[in-house]
């Protein structure tokens, strides 16, 4: 049975190749990002590929664009089947140093624009009784990582809201559920590393923590592999709440659940090369 699926930030990564994998398999797409090079050239290829679409450019922090673009995409499609919240910025800086204005933006994209875009669909969802809302969160949303603190702090809340909102939308028929990447090799992590200033008394193990970063990029899944993954979470009937897309996740995953936290600090700290 064919779909209608939205998904944010769909112009570039991950995002990008779920809406073009959607499209090559019959679903109908929707989707915004802030890229409008992005979105024009995704525009092209859907229509290359065919199917119906409807891809704008926009930014997620534009509330009022929100509930404009769901408007038309209810108008245009009748209903939505599937909310996949893609967007997301990272951060990177020691917890000392960091510009809190900057965080605040970090967590308004990462947390509000998740929260504005589910709020956006929820009705139309509800009145129907059927429904899925997933957000792509990340390990650190259940494993913090140094030097992470803001990124970390805003995937644990992505986490914590789509746990809380389960219970709520559940008697009307709406599934939720997470996805929680590790690494891919995008360039993601590349926009955000950058070393703290010279006499940060971190800026040594600030360095040895994104060179590390760098040569587990090197080896981690494709976004076109990645995209593969979520696709299945997209159409499943039924998702699992927690999703993961690559081993690393899955086997950190595994070791937070039953070794002592000392044993999972001390595994940690050696894996990304910090150890004082």
């Amino acid at each position: 049975m064919k779909q209608v699926i939205v998904i944010t930030g769909c112009g570039d990564g991950m995002g990008r190749h779920v809406a073009k994998l959607l499209a090559a398999e019959g679903h109908s797409v929707a989707g915004f990002d802030v890229d409008a090079a992005g979105i024009k050239s995704l525009d092209k290829e859907l229509r290359e590929i065919g199917g119906d679409h409807y891809v704008v450019p926009m930014d997620i922090t534009d509330r009022k664009g929100i509930l404009k673009f769901r408007d038309r995409v209810l108008e245009r499609f009748g209903h939505v089947d599937t909310v996949l919240s893609n967007v997301g910025i990272g951060f990177f800086s020691p917890f000392e140093e960091a510009d809190l204005e900057k965080a605040l933006k970090c967590l308004e994209i990462n947390v509000i624009g998740c929260s504005a875009i589910f709020q956006a669909f929820l009705p139309s969802m509800r009145e129907r009784k059927s429904g899925k809302l997933i957000a792509m969160s990340s390990l650190v949303g259940r494993i913090p990582f140094p030097f992470e603190s803001i990124y970390s702090a805003s995937k644990f809340a992505i986490t914590g809201l789509v746990a809380s909102m389960r219970y709520e939308v559940k008697p009307f028929g709406i599934q939720v559920a997470l996805i929680e990447p590790a690494q891919v090799s995008t360039t993601f992590a590349a926009k955000i590393h950058v070393l703290p200033k010279e006499g940060s008394p971190y800026r040594e193990r600030a360095g040895r923590f994104i060179k590390r970063d760098d040569e587990l990029i090197k080896t981690a899944p494709t976004p076109e592999a990645a995209a593969k993954r979520i696709l299945k979470v997209v159409l499943a009937k039924k998702p699992a709440f927690f999703n993961q897309v690559d081993f690393m996740s899955t086997f950190f995953l595994f070791l937070n659940n039953f070794l002592p936290r000392g044993i999972r600090d001390a595994i940690l700290v050696n894996h990304m090369d910090i150890k004082v």
